[in-house]
């Protein structure tokens, strides 16, 4: 619960001004600090040098395709939800090389790249984007095979997340299990407060690196008012989630694979791709050689790809899912039912950035919900 004492010491309070001695702190420990910023009109994550940089005083409003920003002085460092960006581009990288081969006097030679990544603290993490930190976790260090970039990278990460005590047009974390309120993987947590001229900070350390910035932070031991406020304030954004994901969507999917509802979804996709390139779970990739000009030299390459891609399912002879009903319903089948029998939860967690950043605002709990409606249809 938030502010609940644990392990790693009871919750403090801290004056709004902590936040940016929270970022000196992290860069003086040799920590990149990324961080929501605002650019080209919208949220995204970006190096930030304090807390100047955040997107202070600035809310957003969304809907399916539509994404807007406005000031408030209602609004804090942390009241803008999830933008386009998510913390996968910094532990999977969009490009990345794998080695580096070279010519050396009749043979030739493989580089690695240096395993040793960056130190980054990554401040304002939501709880769905924690969630899907975890999922990718699974994916990469949690089965037999293991991407040691991607473990350096999450290895050398600290995160700083924030509890959300407003909801998005279209989030539903609620309804997904992985918010408002952050799950467990945090250093440390956050829950923001404004109230009359108070600005400040609920915050409880989740590791012992995180019980260690707290104790450099000026504050306040909490109270039980202060924990209260804080835990109304995340109920009351658990209860205005802007879209709800249907119950059972995981075998109602798996039972209505020939529903007319892929055709009807087909007919308005553009398989642009962009609900795959914003989600944080996605990891569809593709692996490409580049050699140099000359021939001495030839990269691996490993860059994002989308299942959307008609290349993507190419195999000797043609590309499997050619019809766009097929890509668009292998796409939200893996991502909310058969993600379950590989990893043992959902793909997805309830962000609502494929939604917003659909240019024609195909909503992937109204496609769930239309065919839970009428699941008794098949294709004929």
């Amino acid at each position: 619960m938030t502010g609940e004492a644990g392990a790693f010491g009871a919750p403090r309070v801290l004056a709004a001004k902590a936040l940016d001695q929270l970022i000196t702190l992290l860069a003086q420990d040799g920590y990149e600090v990324i961080g929501p910023t605002e650019r080209d009109g919208a949220v995204v994550y970006d190096t930030v040098d304090g807390a100047a940089d955040l997107p202070l005083g600035r809310l957003d409003e969304q809907e399916g395709g539509s994404y807007r920003l406005k000031s408030s002085r209602k609004a804090g460092y942390f009241h803008h939800v999830v933008g386009p960006h998510n913390w996968k581009r910094f532990l999977y990288p969009p490009h990345q090389v794998l080695f580096t081969a070279a010519r050396r006097r009749g043979g030739f030679s493989i580089t690695v790249p240096d395993a040793a990544p960056p130190k980054r603290a990554f401040v304002g993490v939501r709880a769905c984007d924690l969630a899907a930190i975890q999922k990718q976790d699974t994916v990469f260090t949690g089965r037999d095979y293991k991407d040691p970039g991607y473990a350096a990278r999450r290895a050398a990460a600290l995160v700083v997340a924030v509890n959300c005590t407003r909801a998005g047009g279209t989030c539903f974390c609620a309804s997904m299990g992985t918010g408002p309120q952050v799950g467990p993987g945090y250093d440390l947590v956050l829950t923001e407060r404004l109230t009359g001229d108070r600005h400040e900070f609920l915050a409880q350390a989740g590791s012992q690196a995180g019980a260690d910035l707290l104790d450099k932070l000026k504050g306040r031991a909490a109270k039980d008012d202060d924990v209260k406020a804080a835990e109304a304030a995340v109920t009351k954004a658990s209860r205005s989630m802007g879209r709800t994901m249907v119950d059972g969507v995981e075998t109602l999917l798996k039972e209505n694979l020939e529903h007319p509802r892929w055709d009807e979804v087909a007919r308005r996709c553009l398989y642009c791709a962009n609900c795959t390139m914003v989600c944080p779970t996605c990891f569809c990739s593709n692996t490409q050689d580049e050699t140099s000009l000359d021939g001495n030299e030839a990269q691996r390459v490993r860059t994002w790809n989308s299942c959307f891609s008609i290349e993507f399912s190419y195999i000797h002879g043609g590309a499997i899912r050619r019809e766009g009903r097929s890509r668009y319903r292998q796409w939200i089948t893996h991502k909310l039912a058969h993600w379950h029998d590989q990893f043992g939860s959902s793909g997805c967690t309830g962000c609502g950035r494929c939604i917003t950043w659909c240019p024609v605002g195909i909503d992937i709990t109204e496609e769930a919900r239309a065919i839970a409606a009428d699941k008794g249809r098949t294709k004929t």
